[in-house]
């Protein structure tokens, strides 16, 4: 069973997910290091964040007739949705909130990152800015509808909107055994609106940088934290939704629902550096060709599984 409410809750969940994060990032820093043939140890994991206090100082970037509040409010919406998502993602046998809604909940604030990423383009009034954030709405239209049937899946599983009610009901088989086009599509999703890895067209390099291109400093800072708390949340949510949450023999379900969100964190680092990145018009045509289809009919299995119970 899930308990929800307990007020440490309330910190220890943006704290967990920071250091999932960082993790991710360390993580990644490491595989790159290795693909470039330098030495792999601490000092490749912790180079990425030698930057921070330079970039904490560091003077934001003006331009000329940019949208200073647009543009601000689209670069903190996206870790600030981040961290907003976890607040109904269960850690054992814990969670911040445990509405009926919950899996809406999550995708809505996943959704919301479209608004963040598009205004981070907007505000700077800036060409390839702007092109970055229109790259991200047109990948949003190729991985939304997958992802939210994904969800749906789950969803309908447990004959319920409520992530610890959807954990609770894997007791014996897991979601991602009998649901695996779910749990891919869902897994895509998280690189998508994490616009990493395969996913990284929005902040390509061919666009100077598009959405990453103008912004400096702290904004720089928050917009890149945004990508990866994204990506520790997506993994964390992937637990209670295809994994059976913390059930487990032998260990705590803390530690369980620990070991397995490290497990589809560490794997997701791992493809978004061997995937290549993948144009938005191409994953629209495959995502509407086959991937839609696909998760429909993934869909449609745990309904007849339940009504024919």
């Amino acid at each position: 069973m899930v308990e929800a409410g307990a007020w440490w809750t309330l910190l220890a969940a943006p704290g967990l997910l920071v250091v999932l994060a960082a993790l991710a990032v360390a993580g990644n820093a490491v595989l790159k290091a290795r693909d470039a043939g330098r030495p792999v140890g601490v000092a490749g994991a912790v180079r990425p964040f030698l930057g921070v206090p330079r970039a904490l100082v560091t003077q934001p970037r003006r331009l000329p007739a940019q949208d200073r509040l647009l543009w601000r409010t689209g670069v903190v919406t996206v870790p600030v949705a981040a961290v907003l998502s976890t607040l109904v993602v269960p850690f054992g046998g814990r969670v911040v909130a445990d509405p009926s809604v919950g899996v809406v909940w999550f995708n809505a604030m996943e959704v919301l990152t479209w608004a963040g990423l598009w205004l981070a383009g907007w505000g700077p009034n800036a060409a390839f800015s702007l092109i970055g954030g229109y790259r991200f709405l047109a990948q949003g239209l190729a991985y939304e509808l997958p992802l939210m049937f994904a969800l749906i899946s789950a969803a309908t599983g447990a004959e319920s909107l409520r992530v610890g009610d959807i954990a609770a009901a894997q007791d014996g088989l897991w979601y991602a055994v009998w649901m695996p086009a779910a749990f891919a599509a869902y897994l895509a999703g998280v690189l998508a609106f994490s616009f990493l890895g395969p996913f990284a067209y929005p902040a390509g390099r061919d666009l100077a940088g598009g959405v990453l291109g103008e912004v400096s400093g702290a904004d720089r800072l928050l917009l890149q934290a945004g990508r990866w708390l994204w990506l520790a949340s997506g993994a964390a949510m992937a637990v209670p939704l295809f994994l059976g949450g913390g059930a487990g023999p032998g260990l705590p379900s803390w530690a369980w629902s620990l070991v397995k969100t490290l497990l589809v964190l560490g794997v997701l680092v791992w493809v978004l550096r061997r995937l290549p990145v993948v144009r938005a018009d191409r994953y629209v045509e495959f995502a509407w060709v086959v991937l839609i289809p696909l998760t429909i009919v993934q869909a449609l299995v745990p309904a007849l599984v339940n009504l024919h119970r």
